[in-house]
């Protein structure tokens, strides 16, 4: 005898009420206001997921410290300090990346170069620095091509930046302060 795969259509009319339910359940469901003024913040400089796809030209790591073998007597201490340095045309990104643990908080310090002009540094380019979750700050470079943020501590980090193309860089960095992880561009 052959098994019917088929539904019957009491049971379509259920499966349908349980999708009416679902959807109407969804339709009044409010997101708490923290998580949206943080996301709200997140795309504030990059625009949504699909601006990024338009990312200006090829990030290079060009130096990563947790890349480099650590001194003898170093090896076995908790690695506190990350040094990196990217090229992404026009511009080289240089930053540091400092555990502040007594605060679970991370301290980013960086220079942007704009190698296309180098007399005129990355002075007044829209820097955000992001843990990935609630945690971003808004900043600018300074007369310098300087910039500097504070986040906690979640274990990632993305620095994005907006140069004269106006369009993204991002820097990705799971397990930022973790040697074993890869940074993902």
């Amino acid at each position: 005898m052959l098994q019917s795969t088929t539904m019957s259509h009491q049971e379509t009319d259920a499966l349908w009420q349980k999708v009416a339910k679902a959807a109407a359940a969804e339709a009044s469901y409010q997101p708490p206001p923290q998580k949206v003024r943080a996301v709200k913040s997140a795309f504030t400089m990059t625009g949504p997921a699909s601006k990024r796809r338009e990312t200006g030209g090829l990030l290079q790591l060009l130096y990563d410290s947790f890349l480099q073998p650590a001194l003898v007597g170093v090896r076995s201490g908790a690695m506190r300090v990350r040094q990196m340095l990217y090229r992404a045309d026009p511009y080289q990104i240089d930053f540091q990346i400092e555990s502040q643990p007594e605060q679970n908080r991370l301290a980013i310090t960086g220079q942007l170069v704009d190698l296309s002009h180098p007399e005129m540094v990355g002075r007044d380019v829209e820097v955000t620095i992001s843990d990935g979750r609630e945690s971003v700050v808004n900043t600018m470079t300074n007369q310098f091509g300087e910039f500097r943020g504070e986040v906690d501590n979640s274990g990632n980090l993305e620095i994005t930046l907006v140069g004269r193309t106006g369009k993204p860089i991002a820097i990705l960095l799971r397990g930022a302060l973790d040697p074993l992880a890869g940074a993902k561009v």
